[in-house]
């Protein structure tokens, strides 16, 4: 079993960063493949990175490249998203995921989610 809880969201202007944290529980955290996602209102649900256990990292949209970082502190039981040169459309609920299953995402464990809110 493993608990997440995101944390660093929040209201920023076009172009501010924030760097959005996701503490995990449990002794596994350190052998699992995480990832963030994020939902934006009447849009599906989108993929944003994923780091696997060594930190390989695989970006899920290419507009966020160069902008957003991932990354783990495997020490510290927490994964983090840098957010560099915010746009508008990135406001979102962003969630962290860890992976229960490989390549099945949904049945992962979800964090309850952290609004960020990009105005321009």
């Amino acid at each position: 079993q493993v608990q997440l809880v995101e944390s660093g969201g929040g209201l920023v202007q076009a172009g501010g960063s924030l760097r959005l944290s996701c503490a995990a529980s449990g002794r596994t955290f350190g052998r699992t493949t995480l990832a963030w996602f994020r939902q934006a209102p009447g849009k599906e649900r989108e993929l944003v990175a994923i780091i696997n256990l060594i930190g390989s990292v695989t970006y899920g949209t290419e507009s966020v490249k160069g902008r957003f970082t991932i990354s783990r502190d495997n020490e510290k039981n927490t994964m983090y998203l840098q957010m560099n040169s915010l746009k508008p459309e990135d406001t979102a609920v962003y969630y962290c995921v860890a992976q229960r299953y490989p390549g099945n995402w949904n049945s992962g464990y979800w964090g309850q989610g952290t609004q960020v809110t990009v105005s321009s």
